[in-house]
């Protein structure tokens, strides 16, 4: 990729935005980063790129900003599993996405990479590895952030069934360094570092280096196929195997308890009356989490492997380095390594 493309990317400040961003710049391609007026800027200190201060559901507002690019990627997402209000989530999600699409017709950029998710897919209860081909329908997404990311997902779908350049990413559980929120992955990592994971559900989640997907956003503007979804993933993993990791990792202890659905469903319950009703305050565990954690989210990237060129990397470096970058930033003491 050359120098002179014009790239409008949404979600920098965001923690997978954050390495698109990068990757991107390492392309020398030419930034214009989408920021809101409260987003943290950290990430992106040190790009040379054009800021412009807007937000997804005002799109109009962003017309100049995608006049003259040569592509349009859009990462940013309203990414919660709790929401007081959900139609904020609907709004900047699904509207945003396909406001987002029609300004960039309208003014002539030539191609489109929409990051959406893994979460649009058709996970079943017993753990089957499902790809881009996997039956699903709305009905299958469970609360408003699955609902609206396969909402968006359905406009992006829409748009390149009309004649527009989109190129569908579905990244699994990105990890990796300069996860500042911290995503609800990240927040496993956070606790489990603080001693805060006494106990686990049986769940499984596929784990990804940030810096493959990072990689396919790169990728995907060149040789991606208008239309077409693409499972940027890792490794399918236990919950259990993954905080056994973290041990491995730091020496810290892994849970031994294995707590069943319906004790994690009744906290989470409470938690959400209480911690989120009552105290305005999001709560630590969410019914639709432990709702999502009974299907166990084991996914196959053989499409973005044989059509991308796509890695599946082990897991070890990425959740390494997250471990070391929370802990270099303050969000978890430091441990003394157990491996190395």
């Amino acid at each position: 990729m050359g120098g002179a493309v014009k790239v409008f990317l949404t979600g920098a400040t965001g923690f997978v935005g954050g390495h698109v961003a990068r990757a991107y710049a390492a392309e020398g391609a030419e930034l214009r980063l989408l920021t809101r007026a409260s987003s943290r800027l950290a990430g992106i200190e040190g790009l040379a790129a054009d800021v412009v201060v807007g937000d997804l559901r005002q799109p109009e507002g962003l017309r100049s900003a995608l006049r003259g690019c040569d592509a349009l990627v859009h990462v940013a997402a309203d990414y919660r599993l709790w929401v007081r209000d959900p139609k904020e989530m609907y709004a900047a999600n699904v509207d945003g996405t396909r406001e987002l699409l029609r300004i960039a017709r309208e003014e002539g950029v030539a191609k489109v990479v929409y990051t959406s998710s893994v979460a649009t897919m058709g996970f079943k209860d017993d753990g089957t590895i499902v790809d881009e081909t996997t039956p699903v329908e709305r009905a299958d997404m469970i609360g408003p952030y699955k609902r609206s990311k396969f909402m968006a997902e359905q406009e992006a779908i829409a748009a390149a069934r009309a004649g527009q350049q989109v190129t569908i990413l579905n990244p699994t559980t990105p990890i990796g360094p300069g996860d500042a929120k911290p995503t609800p992955t990240g927040r496993i990592i956070v606790d489990f570092l603080n001693k805060k994971f006494p106990a686990y559900v049986d769940t499984g989640l596929n784990l990804v280096d940030v810096a493959e997907v990072a990689r396919m956003h790169v990728v995907a503007l060149e040789r991606g196929t208008p239309g077409e979804r693409y499972i940027l993933g890792g490794e399918n993993l236990t919950l259990k195997q993954i905080l056994d990791r973290m041990s491995a990792i730091t020496g810290l202890p892994s849970p031994t308890m294995k707590v069943p659905h319906a004790v994690a469903m009744a906290f989470a319950y409470f938690d959400e009356t209480i911690t989120g009703k009552l105290l305005g305050r999001e709560p630590r565990a969410t019914v639709e989490e432990v709702r999502m954690s009974r299907k166990h989210m084991f996914a196959s990237s053989a499409k973005a492997e044989r059509e991308l060129g796509f890695k599946v990397l082990p897991v070890y470096n990425a959740l390494r380095a997250a471990i070391e970058w929370f802990v270099a930033h303050g969000y978890a003491p430091p441990f003394a390594s157990a491996a190395r």
